[in-house]
């Protein structure tokens, strides 16, 4: 995944500076979220890498599929993506554009796994806590996964926040081996 954040990261760059010089960031926005939808269909996955296309076909597709949605310069942003062979980067391009915008517009976005479902109080406890910390107005999107046993795991960014039973059980497990 950080190979794939590395090697995304200045086309979102790019594609964020592009979209706030022309105060089209919602565009770029939805086109990018619509983009990623679509390479993340697997037909489209197979599509993509299958050698027997062409990068014009491939090209011609996309850009089909984007119908009124293509603008300019994504236009030119796609034909960048599949000439560079970079176009399955175009979710993770997608979420680093969301960070960027977020940050600009002063959200952190923060996602909350946890063990069970949170109430509301928990909930509200948890983003009064990360806003405090981060000293910005979060977003937040919540997640279960069972296996964390108990407490919760918080992503911001690249940053997380372990809190789980699970992390504590094997960060516990780690200073006996």
């Amino acid at each position: 995944m950080e190979v794939n954040t590395s090697a995304a990261r200045p086309y979102a760059k790019a594609a964020f500076e592009e979209a706030r010089e022309k105060s089209t960031v919602e565009q770029w926005s939805a086109l990018l979220g619509f983009v990623s939808q679509v390479l993340s269909d697997p037909l489209m996955q197979r599509i993509t890498k299958d050698p027997r296309i062409s990068s014009e076909r491939l090209t011609s597709l996309l850009l089909d599929i984007c119908g009124e949605r293509i603008f300019t310069e994504a236009d030119n942003f796609i034909r960048l993506l599949v000439d560079a062979e970079r176009l399955l980067l175009a979710p993770e391009i997608a979420r680093l554009f969301e960070e960027y915008r977020a940050a600009t517009e002063g959200v952190a976005e923060i996602e909350v796994v946890s063990a069970y479902e949170l109430d509301a109080e928990e909930e509200r406890s948890i983003t009064a806590a990360m806003q405090q910390r981060l000293g910005k107005r979060v977003d937040v999107s919540k997640r279960v996964d069972k296996a964390l046993i108990g407490g919760v795991v918080i992503r911001v960014g690249d940053h997380v926040i372990d809190a789980s039973l699970r992390g504590q059980l094997e960060k516990l497990a780690g200073q006996f081996r």
